[in-house]
């Protein structure tokens, strides 16, 4: 079985809950008589995958034991011993966590039934249900099974059966997991780690608590290979095939051999005014000619060409294409614009040299993602892949691109499968035409693994409260449902579409930005600072694309906004202590965010928008105001390369502390980091004044 992630999300962890009776409570002597065992899998338990068994405990069963399971000698007879049972207990289990209430007596039982038994005992992770009860508040005076059962709505039926309070412990921990999201507890190394410590405190607190051993940050093993960085470099219009070769669909097979040929390319794309267009590639041809037809070769080429046409977006990273390949088993991809026309080819003999792990299928997962475990899963994959990238020494930036376009293609997703649970509830489809944006960071294409939502709806038309704004608000609570159950929590300060402020008409968003402009209060700055960060994602983006266009518009031409927006912009000081070195909180961290990447961030973004600069990251802004001489090379230069620094250093951090079950935050410690990386940042946070002096009023 693959080891687990410690990043996996609870939603998506597959699990299997157990329980055992026995003849008595007393470690040293009680012995097995029945096991039982249920599968939870996608964050629903799966009655019909489910292990019982009675064992025989080879000592006699004491009556005020059989009093509570009911289990007496007679029913045991015939039964097979723990040795015999084990590997059918062993093959169920394969390697999966454990979860029960108070599951460290059972752990404690197996163990000693192993011994005995003199088979070598796999130590299992596992999960208490009493203790998860506890870290939220539906573990009420008392967290015996029947009361937590009765705070969570879960029925038991069969208690003090082995397989009965299996089921009640696996529903119970499957109710607790929205529970423990809403208290920040995301991930199974983010439960252990919380896990561990109440264990502690209960253990000083009440004396002799049984706590399970949990594998320490460091013995965890990484759930996937090294990967080759290539994929993640590159996007696909470095490798493409490009231009392509289109041919009319009344074009003869013999006619269409010839131009593969001539052309030295491996597919020809097929137009059609009804069908959209289709591809032939070499195989097709091979197999229309292999039934030795004679007639074939005369037969048009629209006869056999493939539709619909899978493609893939010519900005998109290599490893996406990679990923859609192998999930499809296909050869040949359509490299298409941002309006789906047709620019290029891309084919297995291009990515030939650029293979990589199955990490590759990471993209391609979110995108073909039926429900919201695949979906976590998938996203439960970027910590390491992260952590992968900075080994070999890929520029954090790219990194950091690279999780942003899994955040924009995560919240894609999640607008299909929420126009999905509209349709199936009867609401029907979108009403109008809209688009989904993505803001901030990962519109920047600057996000790092501690993301929040931001996100943001525009239709074609209505009214506030409307019909067709009730349809999209539904929409908006279903992304930011799905965006929070995978791993993505809800924005703190409210900018998700399903509310009013996020969500609302081309005409009103005009009318809004307008306002934003020309009150100039702060809110009003904070909402238009986040707005030129936004990047269209799914549905028609021309809608985005519009408003986008009327916003940097309207900003360049109010001299006194972009005043006040470069005073928003201006204050920060570089967290340095007299003595030069970096100055931490008393838990030994800095934040950075705040301290660093806000500074630079929200400077480059006042300066692009005076000078008419459209680009989004960071970095683009800065070599766009370089180009154009609205900025020194030398300090421009610097700033690029702080801004690089400090994504490393909180990338860096976050990736570690994702290990560790450590809440993600940017907040570094710099103890915790190599000399090198700290002093490069002691460097980069001093940019701050550069930055400061460069939005200021005279540099104007």
């Amino acid at each position: 079985m693959t080891p687990l992630a410690p990043f996996t999300p609870l939603v998506a962890l597959e699990a299997v809950a157990i329980d055992t009776e026995t003849t008595g409570l007393d470690l040293k002597t009680a012995r097995l008589v029945q096991f039982g065992a249920v599968r939870i899998r996608a964050g629903a338990v799966q009655p019909s995958e489910q292990l019982t068994r009675l064992v025989d405990p080879g000592v006699a069963i004491p009556a005020q034991a059989s009093r509570v399971h009911g289990i007496t000698a007679q029913d045991v007879a015939g039964a097979h011993d723990f040795a015999t049972f084990a590997p059918d207990m062993e093959a169920f289990l394969g390697g999966a966590i454990l979860v029960g209430h108070t599951i460290s007596y059972d752990i404690a039982i197996l163990s000693r039934e192993y011994q005995i038994a003199n088979r070598p005992w796999p130590a299992p992770r596992a999960l208490d249900v009493r203790l998860l009860a506890r870290l939220t508040s539906e573990a009420g005076p008392h967290d015996d099974l029947e009361s937590i059962c009765s705070a969570l709505g879960v029925e038991i039926e069969g208690r003090h059966s082995a397989i009965g309070d299996a089921l009640a412990a696996a529903h119970a921990f499957v109710a607790l997991i929205p529970h423990l999201r809403a208290r920040g507890i995301r991930t199974l190394a983010e439960v252990e780690a919380a896990a561990r410590v109440r264990a502690e405190q209960d253990a000083r607190t009440a004396g002799g608590l049984f706590a399970p051993e949990l594998p320490s940050a460091a013995d965890r093993t990484r759930a996937l290979v090294k990967v080759d960085s290539f994929p993640y470099r590159h996007r696909v219009r470095d490798v493409m095939s490009s231009p392509p070769v289109m041919v009319p669909g009344s074009t003869s097979l013999r006619e269409a051999m010839a131009l593969l040929l001539d052309k030295g390319v491996s597919s020809l794309f097929v137009p059609s005014a009804n069908h959209g267009v289709g591809i032939i590639t070499e195989r097709d041809v091979l197999r229309a000619v292999g039934n030795g037809d004679a007639a074939a070769m005369s037969r048009p080429i629209d006869e056999i060409a493939s539709r619909p046409l899978q493609t893939v977006e010519e900005d998109a990273f290599v490893y996406r294409a990679i990923g859609r390949m192998d999930r499809l088993g296909i050869r040949h991809l359509a490299v298409v614009d941002r309006d789906s026309a047709v620019v290029g080819a891309l084919t297995t003999r291009n990515l030939l040299r650029h293979r990589a792990s199955t990490a590759m299928m990471l993209g391609d997962q979110i995108d073909s993602a039926p429900d919201v475990p695949t979906l976590a899963r998938a996203w439960a994959q970027l910590p390491h892949m992260a952590s992968m990238l900075l080994e070999e020494e890929v520029d954090a930036r790219l990194v950091s691109s690279v999780i942003s376009s899994e955040i924009c293609a995560l919240a894609a997703r999640a607008a299909i499968i929420g126009e999905q649970r509209l349709t199936e509830a009867g609401r029907g489809g979108p009403p109008v035409a809209y688009a989904l944006m993505v803001l901030g960071s990962a519109g920047r294409g600057e996000s790092l693994l501690a993301a929040d939502q931001d996100h943001a709806i525009v239709y074609a038309e209505g009214e506030p409260d409307g019909p067709e704004d009730q349809w999209f608000a539904a929409l908006g609570e279903e992304i930011s449902n799905i965006l929070d159950a995978v791993g993505v929590p809800f924005c703190k300060g409210g900018v998700m579409s399903k509310n009013a402020a996020w969500r609302m008409s081309r005409a009103h968003w005009i009318e809004t930005i307008d306002r934003w402009v020309r009150r100039q209060r702060p809110e009003d700055l904070l909402n238009i600072d986040i707005f030129f960060d936004a990047i269209p994602v799914h549905g028609t983006l021309g809608l985005a694309e519009d408003i986008l266009d009327h916003a940097y518009d309207v900003a360049q031409r109010t001299p006194t906004f972009i005043k006040l927006l470069s005073e928003s912009a201006r204050g920060a000081r570089a967290p340095l202590t007299i003595f030069r070195k970096l100055k931490t909180d008393s838990s030994g961290r800095v934040d950075l965010k705040m301290h660093g990447l806000f500074p630079l961030v929200a400077g480059a973004r006042v300066l692009a928008i005076k000078h008419g600069i459209r680009a989004q990251a960071t970095s683009e802004r800065l070599q766009g105001l370089i180009n154009s001489n609205h900025v020194d090379a030398h300090e421009g230069a610097a700033l690029i390369n702080a801004h690089r620094t400090i994504l490393t250093a909180m990338l860096t951090q976050q990736v570690m502390d994702s290990e560790q079950g450590i809440a993600l935050s940017s907040r570094v410690a710099p103890d915790q980091l190599s000399e090198r990386l700290r002093t490069d940042v002691t460097h980069a946070v001093t940019a701050v004044a550069t930055m400061n002096d460069l939005v200021a009023e005279g540099r104007f």
